[in-house]
């Protein structure tokens, strides 16, 4: 009989972070004490951007965008996570599968991609501040911006639509707390040589191809830095830099760890570890990194909290 795709698996199973019930209650209240931060401090951010004119500037506008799809892609994963900790049997749907892994590729992309067009913004800015208004028009960062989700968008469709090919004939049990490649190529009964390599590839190259950008950037960054002859000129200039360095930094240290490598070093238990970090603290983390080192934010904090307080 000629070999079909076709799907038998209608539903699978989360195996989660843990089978233990009295470890699921306090990872429960820990991840929607994360969570709620995540939301409070990336959507606080856009709106704080929005309504102080100080911040109207392409750092701040790609900086809300950031917060934005930070906030989103966070959502994509929390939620289910949250309500599996509640339930007995943590399952999920064949099409909710594929949804959910459809909305984190893009929104994940797209932080990578913006990640690279900030590090661009900080080079423009540094080594011609006098050009830097000009080059950074409003339609060029929403350009950029758009061609960031455009390539979120085709990588994770890319991925989605080569995993909904593949039949699932069981067992269904995902080890893992959402559905990501790795543990779904796994459980597959078609042939994933496919599969692997556009993750290899894609991943790699969109990886590779992003963090080059921003290698090359604070290369030249640094150069121009290094040039300036006054010692508080060369800090103020290293502090408006920091903050993005330490958020790059983060994040394709944890990604790299995750999706750049052959699947005969794959180890679930490491992946899970790793994916609780960038899918929940790092979009935490993001706007308390740029909060506490950006002065300009801390003053726009302040000020909106002392005209609450005025208005209270």
């Amino acid at each position: 009989m000629a070999e079909e795709n076709f799907t038998v698996v209608t539903e699978f199973i989360l195996w989660g972070l843990t089978d233990r019930a009295e470890l699921k209650v306090v990872l429960f209240v820990l991840f929607l004490v994360i969570y709620a931060v995540t939301l409070v401090g990336n959507l606080g951010m856009v709106i704080l951007i929005q309504i102080t004119p100080k911040l109207q500037t392409p750092m701040y506008f790609f900086l809300s965008c950031l917060s934005f799809v930070d906030a989103c892609y966070s959502s994509a994963i929390a939620p289910k996570l949250l309500i599996n900790f509640l339930v007995v049997k943590e399952t999920i749907s064949f099409s909710a599968c594929m949804t959910q892994h459809l909305f984190f590729g893009v929104l994940i992309t797209t932080e990578g991609f913006l990640l690279s067009v900030m590090a661009y913004d900080r080079y423009v800015a540094i080594v011609n501040p006098l050009l830097y208004t000009a080059a950074m028009s409003k339609r060029k960062c929403v350009v950029l911006v758009i061609g960031s989700c455009t390539g979120g968008i085709i990588n994770s469709l890319t991925h989605t639509l080569s995993l909904a090919r593949l039949s699932f004939c069981g067992p269904n049990v995902v080890n893992h707390f959402f559905c990501d490649v790795p543990p779904l190529l796994k459980l597959s009964c078609s042939d994933t040589s496919m599969n692997e390599f556009l993750l290899l590839t894609f991943s790699g190259v969109i990886a590779m191809g992003t963090f080059f950008i921003v290698i090359i950037s604070y290369i030249l960054i640094t150069i121009s830095i290094l040039r300036i002859r006054s010692t508080s000129g060369r800090q103020k200039a290293f502090s408006t830099c920091a903050s993005h360095l330490t958020a790059v930094t983060i994040f394709y240290g944890t990604l790299s760890f995750s999706y750049i490598q052959p699947s005969s070093q794959y180890s679930v238990e490491q992946e899970k570890v790793v994916s609780v970090f960038y899918t929940l603290v790092i979009p935490m983390l993001n706007p308390l990194i740029y909060s506490l080192r950006n002065k300009e934010v801390k003053y726009a904090v302040k000020r909106a909290t002392e005209r609450r307080h005025c208005s209270c």
